[in-house]
């Protein structure tokens, strides 16, 4: 059985800082756990791994 390694974020508020984009380059999976912000983050988010995301009470919209 493989495993994959699953990054968890939440409250990027629309800023992905480098930082977590290092730390979740490895990620077979990333899961956005709300307040994102803006869509650009999750754009940036599916260039490293698929993604799966959830409104925040924060967040508007799609």
């Amino acid at each position: 059985m493989s495993m994959i390694k699953v990054g968890l974020i939440s409250d990027t508020h629309g800023l992905l800082r480098d930082e977590v984009k290092e730390a979740l380059k490895d990620s077979g999976l990333i899961i956005h756990a709300g307040d994102i912000g803006k869509i650009e983050v999750l754009e940036m988010l599916k260039n490293i791994a698929p993604v799966y995301a959830v409104q925040g009470n924060c967040d508007k919209g799609e």
